[in-house]
């Protein structure tokens, strides 16, 4: 099965989701570039997790890059956010996140996200 996705410079959280994406039995790639993020879109990823508190990660470029291939479409890309950064929250759904979630919700949901995106069906691969 191909990687989840995961657009995360804080080294703590990255750790929380390799951990929840074990249990799941699912592999999760590293992506730190907009260029890493449609390289592994390719080999047919089920989901894009984007940390949209990075200052440093081109997040929104990422989720509108993903967003202006149509081969990618159908891939759910879900943002999380720190609650002092509310206003993420509208530029990850105006770059075109699927869901955007406040991190303590994306915490909770992340078990269910990675359960989805293991038995989701492979993505065609593309190019």
């Amino acid at each position: 099965m191909p990687p989840v996705i995961a657009v995360v410079e804080d080294l703590l959280f990255s750790s929380r989701i390799r951990e929840a994406a074990r249990v799941a039995g699912v592999e999760v790639r590293t992506a730190r570039r907009t260029e890493d993020v449609a390289a592994a879109l390719r080999t047919g990823s089920p989901l894009v997790l984007v940390d949209a508190d990075s200052d440093r990660l081109p997040w929104a470029e990422a989720i509108a890059a993903v967003r202006a291939d149509p081969s990618f479409a159908a891939v759910p890309i879900v943002a999380f956010f720190s609650h002092v950064h509310a206003d993420r929250a509208q530029a990850a759904r105006s770059a075109g996140a699927s869901r955007v979630l406040a991190r303590s919700a994306f915490v909770q949901e992340l078990p269910r996200l990675l359960a989805a995106a293991a038995s989701a069906p492979l993505q065609e691969k593309t190019r």
